[in-house]
């Protein structure tokens, strides 16, 4: 792929124009009312529903994050089923570097984005949380929670679905982000912002640097090159 200059630049601007209409206003501006509202809509039905607080429980449970992996798995494993021997070895290449793409993007965010903010679950007062009401491993607070690691992982994948695979392989990638994504938002582990302006900025920021100039496949010839089971003469 030849390098996208212009439209790299123009989703960078987006990026910093997203993250930047959080940071700099006082108290967030208008994203601290939408954050507060969503999080209390979803946060009130749960001392008054038992089947919805045990939803809310499970689809933030460990064992849903391991669903995450199987159903971005899945996907990809629709396309590896199709390809020969060859296509095949270049599937699993293609998700080793969404891999190492993630790890360093997510490190990066982390490290250069400057905010440090604990979860709604832990901001807000007389709310309730799943914790308090289930004897049951579930992630519903978290100290340091901007930018969503989770959600960001997720867009990186959908992306990676987009430029290898084509738009019916990305639009069902964005139905496993919203799936997997959210219900960290509805048990208060992440703001809503967390997500659309922490997670979609820093990729709007890093990705495009990888995935529309040579280096992502460059990085998918590297794994092919020294990784065992290339046979090529």
């Amino acid at each position: 792929m030849k390098t996208r200059y212009s439209l790299i630049v123009l989703l960078n601007v987006a990026g910093l124009a997203l993250f930047f209409s959080w940071y700099l206003p006082a108290n967030h501006g208008f994203w601290f009312p939408l954050d507060s509202t969503i999080f209390h809509f979803f946060n009130r039905g749960l001392a008054e529903n038992r089947a919805y607080l045990w939803f809310v429980a499970l689809t933030n449970n460990r064992a849903f994050d391991a669903c995450s992996l199987l159903a971005m798995g899945s996907l990809m494993l629709t396309f590896w089923l199709r390809e020969d021997r060859n296509g095949r070895r270049r599937v699993v290449m293609i998700g080793l570097t969404m891999l190492l793409i993630a790890v360093v993007l997510n490190q990066l965010a982390q490290l250069l984005m400057p905010v440090q903010r604990e979860s709604p679950s832990l901001f807000f007062t007389d709310i309730t949380r799943v914790s308090d009401l289930l004897d049951f491993p579930t992630k519903d607070a978290s100290k340091d929670s901007f930018p969503g690691d989770h959600g960001m992982m997720l867009l990186i994948f959908s992306a990676i679905m987009l430029r290898y695979f084509g738009q019916k392989a990305f639009g069902v990638a964005l139905i496993i982000v919203v799936v997997f994504a959210f219900p960290r938002v509805m048990i208060g582990a992440h703001w809503f912002t967390d997500i659309v302006v922490g997670s979609l900025s820093a990729v709007l920021i890093g990705l495009p640097w990888c995935l529309m100039t040579p280096l992502s496949d460059k990085i998918i010839q590297c794994f092919d090159r020294y990784l065992p089971g290339n046979n090529k003469i």
